[in-house]
């Protein structure tokens, strides 16, 4: 190479090198977290939700989680079950063992190291994953980066409650730092591997957390994040107007309207996880008048579907014959019955109730009580007089769980997954939410579970949702989808990047707009 080549390309070199420092300083200038976004949230938190272990049967915890945690899997944008702290894995030829990859040099905000040992010690202590806890028999650390499941038989649906929001068994807590503050102490502390870090906790006001900067996936765009607890819609929409918050979440259909007639705020729907639907808990018993299939069709018919999404949520929950989400993997299409109040009076006639029947109290799933409200008048109008009984929260869930509920249940279906997590809670006798159980249902349930043969599993679980629909064992009403307010210095709330999933996340792609 002549003495002319070599000076050109060295200054070339020497250019591009200049190019480069300056691009990658402008871009590091852009990537750094700035500002704060506000939450108005419509439940109290629960410190029990900055443990992932403490996550059982219900959704909320997790816009804690994407916030302070990570997990090997995890639904995400256009994947369900993205690799997150789990580079990759790999599922044996007998399907009884599944190895998991672990991304290296990863650390939690305390500085710990993130091992397989925090993987086994998760998994192991996450409280709602029985199902998934009973079907592993073994956990072993290959090496601090690989970690091994072994299956006492395989189950094709070990990634769908493992890597789902089914539960939260693949987010994963700091084994050393727990044991060293204990459970009490990393609640009133709680360390991580998500992209915000705890600050500070305000029992029943706020939640703040701080970017942290170390993210594996992506520097967060905003710098302070805070969750504030504000329970009333009407109070939760004065703050958005007067700027105290940015989002506002679940508005009912008035406050909706609000918002549309404001030109410095934008109205936002997500959700689409919960359905609605009525549960006749007492029709296994043959004395009650919802023993009869008649009965349970006639409630059905009166339900206006249509007409309730309209007024709770401007008519944008979808309504719907099947509690499995469409988008979920083995559900089938069902059609909700028709508004038909007529028909529905016949049918309760013919079942022996002309005069209609007192069918004691509806029991509406906190806080959705207005809804209650539309399904006690619509029931009424046929001749099935209800009362609506609310409950809080707590002591609505812990009720129905230990099956001392009467009556009827406006309940919710949230369970994350596919067909056969989203019916565990309600087919099998044992689920959490099941009254009873049809046995050959029930039967052909069990059975699916253990169907390696995909075309098959899908046979079945087709048969189950259309036989569950065709016995009205539920009426459904409708997959939930509601209204947030969202203020003005807001870019991107990150509603529905994950769909579905009602809230903000991943919270490291919300964006404020830039001064």
């Amino acid at each position: 190479m002549n003495r002319t080549r070599v000076l050109v390309l060295a200054l070339v070199i020497l250019v591009a090198g200049f190019t480069l420092a300056g691009s990658s300083d402008f871009a590091g200038a852009q990537a750094k977290p700035e500002g704060e976004m506000r939450w108005a949230l419509y439940v109290t938190l629960a410190p029990a939700w900055f443990d992932p272990a403490e996550v059982v049967g219900v959704l909320t915890p997790f816009w804690v989680l994407y916030a302070m945690h990570d997990a090997l899997v995890k639904p995400m944008p256009g994947n369900h079950l993205a690799p997150s702290l789990a580079e990759s894995w790999t599922v044996s030829p007998d399907q009884r063992t599944y190895e998991f990859k672990l991304r290296q040099g990863l650390k939690f905000h305390n500085g710990d190291p993130f091992t397989a040992e925090d993987v086994k010690f998760s998994f192991q202590r996450a409280k709602g994953a029985k199902l998934l806890q009973d079907k592993v028999q073994e956990i072993v650390i290959v090496d601090p980066h690989r970690v091994r499941f072994v299956l006492h038989e395989p189950w094709p649906d070990f990634m769908t409650f493992y890597g789902t929001f089914a539960t939260s068994a693949a987010w994963i807590a700091p084994k050393k730092y727990m044991e060293q503050v204990g459970v009490d102490g990393f609640k009133k502390a709680p360390v991580g591997l998500g992209p915000y870090k705890f600050v500070s906790h305000t029992p029943g006001v706020e939640l703040v957390m701080e970017a942290f900067e170390g993210y594996w996936r992506k520097m967060p765009s905003v710098k302070r994040l805070v969750y504030k607890s504000v329970p009333e819609a009407t109070t939760r929409m004065a703050m958005l107007k007067r700027g105290e918050v940015d989002v506002a979440y679940l508005l009912d259909a008035t406050l909706a309207e609000e918002v549309k007639r404001d030109s410095s705020l934008k109205l936002a729907f997500s959700g689409g996880i919960g359905t609605y639907y009525l549960d006749f808990l007492d029709q296994w018993d043959p004395k009650s008048p919802w023993h009869d299939k008649r009965v349970r069709l006639a409630a059905s018919l009166a339900l206006d579907r249509r007409g309730i999404s309209t007024a709770e949520t401007l008519g944008a929950s979808r309504p719907t014959g099947n509690v499995v989400p469409r988008t979920f993997e083995f559900a089938i299409p069902l059609e909700p019955h028709p508004y038909d109040p007529a028909k529905a009076k016949q049918l309760l006639a013919e079942a022996g109730y002309s005069n209609g029947f007192d069918a004691g109290d509806l029991h509406p799933w906190p806080p959705y009580f207005s809804t209650g409200e539309a399904i006690v008048a619509n029931l009424g109008a046929v001749g099935i007089r209800t009362r609506l009984r609310t409950m809080e929260r707590a002591a609505f869930y812990s009720a129905l769980a230990s099956k001392k509920l009467k009556g009827i249940c406006m309940c919710i279906d949230a369970v994350y997954g596919n067909a056969s997590s989203r019916l565990s809670q309600i087919v099998p006798a044992e689920g959490a939410y099941a009254y009873g159980a049809y046995p050959d249902i029930e039967a052909l349930y069990r059975q699916q579970g253990q169907e390696l043969d995909k075309k098959k599993r899908a046979a079945m679980l087709a048969k189950i949702q259309q036989e569950l629909y065709d016995r009205v064992r539920f009426a459904a009403i409708y997959d939930y989808i509601w209204p947030s307010g969202i203020g003005p210095r807001v870019e991107d709330p990150a509603l529905m990047l994950i769909d579905p999933y009602p809230w903000s996340a991943p919270l490291e792609d919300v964006k404020l707009k830039k001064r």
